[in-house]
């Protein structure tokens, strides 16, 4: 795989990009409601519906309560549903065995796919297993780039959470900063545990982690007040989710810091904040192409026998930094729920 990151070029479009993303794209239609489910309908596989027959995929991610960035990665599954003819069914927990549960349950249903996150990947293993052992296909998505083929997933969809703390880190070092807090808002993610190493690994200065509640967003405020007001030193806070980042922005402001904020991952609101300067650059996952990708993958499976990365290798979707350069044209799309 291709580990390497081209920060100067300021691109909207991801670290890697393939032939086999720009198939699944190509019969895109808009989303269906935020509800569990799907829509039930659609519209032709050139223009909208598949005439495929009628087939049921369970999405069961480790969306925490609040948590705003799976709405994004939800309505671009959604989209690939009703393009796909696909009765779309969603659950989620932040809980790793609780999660476990929810995925045993779509075996239970003899689902004709599923699509999972991987933020605990111990915790799937068996179950995993279970599906496999059940011939029911299971793509992975968004967390997991190291243990999706461990695990025996089909194919994986997301970015190298470890290359986009790596950009990161080498941006900090361009912004001339010397000392950066991580903030990591949910404990035993790996995601979240690699992207803060990879900061560590290429920033020049001193780098902290500190663990905050993420879903206590007044917790997660006072919490990043409480560590600006105990190191002044501190010229950058580096949040690892669009909500944290406005949160960390409020938290300096009444802390009284100088520190700056940076962030991986956009919503609308982050755009803005980004085009007002209170927060520096994000790195974007593309969490929509995600979601999308995923639920397409099992369809073209089950439909053609196709399948992306010949099995080895992951389709990434980022990383790609989102700053003042180019805010203006991603965020018509953020506008819309799709960056």
């Amino acid at each position: 795989m291709d580990r390497t990151f081209h920060p100067r070029t300021r691109r909207i479009a991801p670290l890697v990009a393939t032939a086999a993303v720009s198939m699944l794209l190509i019969a895109g239609c808009s989303s269906g409601s935020g509800g569990k489910k799907a829509e039930e309908s659609g519209a032709a596989v050139s223009a909208g519906k598949a005439s495929t027959p009628r087939m049921t995929v369970a999405l069961v991610t480790h969306q925490a309560p609040g948590d705003t960035f799976w709405d994004i990665v939800r309505k671009g599954a959604e989209a690939a549903a009703a393009k796909d003819n696909v009765k779309l069914v969603y659950s989620a927990d932040p809980v790793a065995g609780n999660q476990a549960n929810l995925v045993q349950n779509a075996v239970d249903q003899k689902v004709d796919g599923i699509a999972i996150t991987l933020a605990k990947p111990d915790a799937m293993k068996d179950v995993v297993s279970k599906a496999t052992a059940a011939k029911i296909p299971v793509v992975g998505l968004n967390s997991g780039v190291s243990d999706w083929k461990k695990l025996g997933l089909m194919e994986f969809f997301g970015q190298d959470e470890t290359v986009a703390g790596e950009a990161l880190g080498k941006r900090l070092n361009s912004e001339g900063a010397k000392k950066a807090v991580c903030v990591i808002q949910e404990q035993g993610n790996i995601g979240l545990t690699q992207r803060c190493d990879g900061v560590k690994k290429t920033f020049s200065g001193k780098t902290e982690t500190l663990y905050v509640n993420g879903t206590d967003m007044p917790s997660v405020k006072s919490t990043i007040i409480a560590k600006l007001k105990q190191d002044s030193a501190i010229d950058y806070v580096v949040a690892l989710g669009a909500p944290y980042a406005l949160t960390a922005v409020q938290s300096v402001d009444e802390a009284g810091s100088k520190a700056k904020v940076a962030t991986f991952d956009l919503n609308k609101e982050l755009t803005s904040a980004i085009s007002k300067g209170t927060i520096q650059f994000a790195v974007d996952q593309q969490p929509y192409l995600q979601g999308y990708l995923a639920i397409d993958s099992l369809w073209l499976y089950k439909t053609n026998g196709n399948y992306s990365g010949g099995g080895e290798q992951p389709i990434l979707t980022g990383p790609a930094f989102v700053d003042k350069s180019n805010v203006d044209a991603v965020a018509q799309f953020a506008a819309k729920g799709t960056r």
